[in-house]
């Protein structure tokens, strides 16, 4: 099991406390300064620094040790000290307080659900509707676009907050689809690497154990000749299993495995174990070969490994033609057989791993019938002209 870190000290103390130590520390410094501090800070007269400061203190202390656990109630603390200071001649602060009940609001509707966040902003609403009844019945004379205007600071804060809330949605939502699409990726990356060299070996195997065991009574060394074949592509199939399986176990902090991925280098041997089932391969090559990227490299051995092995187990004829064409800008791969043709399965992944292949690339995929007689499988797989420099 991984052990999480801890967080740094200073990150594991909470808003608060920082709020509360600043606070105190003003406070501190300010009955150094005067030494009737303490009663002035209970005195409602009209100077700013006296109890309006000490109501909020007050509030912001309070409010911000409940925000992150209890943002409702973080809210109706900043209202009762805005409703707490209205008896107060600096009339600046209950509207400061009530902003800051504005902020708990936006807040909560960034970060908390739609449930929570509509009755964190009914709170201010209420309490700004409560008061404007208790002035209009009362008799006193009041300007009503006074909580007009603090009613709509409540609905800005809410929309923000939300706003926010719905960016974040969206970002989790298109993270987790990406994830999920780079699992999909990964898995049928797997599926067709492990279908394009269990498919290709499975076949040579079938073919080998078919030709052995027709002869196995008239040609003693053909049948061990095929025996000896099965054997020896038997035990490139688990080594090659082995190491797919081996790869899939490492974790992220492990090296990669060593074993470089096949190309069109490696022809020559699908040609001779091919040769070895029975059917014999023309490999032409045309324009002027030179070094190609990876993934190219790879899709066009086993487009060429996967269109060989349905030869080998599909048409009944004992040659076919590969085709590799260097061009400037592409690589064109045409193989060719003369059997019995048929049509494009329409289960299976053989085909449909190639054209996947293809598309993956940007290239172009066809398979399918010929006219004359026998199948072919075409892929133009686009090349930038720096790749081969």
């Amino acid at each position: 099991m991984i052990a999480t870190p801890h967080p740094p000290l200073l990150k594991r103390v909470p808003p608060g406390v920082w709020v509360a130590a600043f606070w105190s520390t003003l406070i501190l410094v300010r009955t150094f300064q005067r030494p009737d501090e303490l009663q002035r800070l209970l005195r409602y007269n009209g100077n700013i620094e006296d109890a309006p400061l000490l109501v909020t203190a007050v509030v912001t202390t309070l409010g911000a040790l409940l925000l992150f656990r209890a943002p409702l109630a973080a809210v109706a603390i900043a209202l009762a000290g805005a409703v707490f200071s209205l008896g107060m001649e600096v009339r600046a602060t209950p509207v400061v307080l009530f902003l800051l009940a504005d902020a708990a609001v936006g807040y909560t509707a960034a970060t908390c659900s739609r449930r929570v966040s509509v009755l964190a902003a009914v709170l201010p609403v209420g309490v700004l509707a409560a008061y404007t009844v208790w002035r209009l019945g009362s008799g006193y004379a009041f300007n009503l676009s006074v909580p007009a205007a603090l009613a709509s600071t409540v609905v800005i804060a809410w929309l923000i907050g939300n706003t926010i809330h719905q960016n974040r949605a969206h970002a989790d939502t298109v993270r987790a689809q990406a994830t999920q699409q780079a699992v999909t990726a990964e898995r049928l990356r797997i599926a067709r690497e492990l279908h394009d060299m269990v498919a290709h070996n499975i076949g040579i195997i079938a073919i080998q154990a078919g030709v052995g065991s027709l002869v196995m009574d008239t040609q003693p060394a053909e049948t061990r000749k095929a025996l000896d074949a099965i054997e020896a592509t038997s035990r490139e199939t688990l080594a090659g299993l082995r190491r797919m399986l081996g790869a899939l176990r490492r974790s992220d902090q492990e090296s990669a495995p060593l074993d470089p991925l096949p190309g069109l280098a490696a022809l020559g041997e699908l040609v001779g174990k091919t040769a070895a089932a029975g059917v014999r391969v023309d490999v032409r090559w045309r324009g002027e070969r030179r070094d190609l990227p990876s993934d190219v490299d790879l899709a066009a051995f086993r487009i060429v490994q996967e269109a060989v092995t349905n030869v080998v187990r599909h048409s009944g004829t004992r040659d076919c033609s590969v085709t590799v064409d260097y061009r400037p800008d592409e690589l064109a791969i045409d193989i060719v057989d003369l059997g019995s043709g048929g049509t494009v399965a329409e289960s299976g992944y053989g085909i449909a791993g190639m054209r996947e292949r293809v598309s993956l690339l940007h290239g172009e995929f066809s398979a399918g019938p010929r006219p004359e007689g026998g199948f072919r499988v075409a892929a133009r797989l686009p090349v930038s002209v720096e790749a081969g420099r």
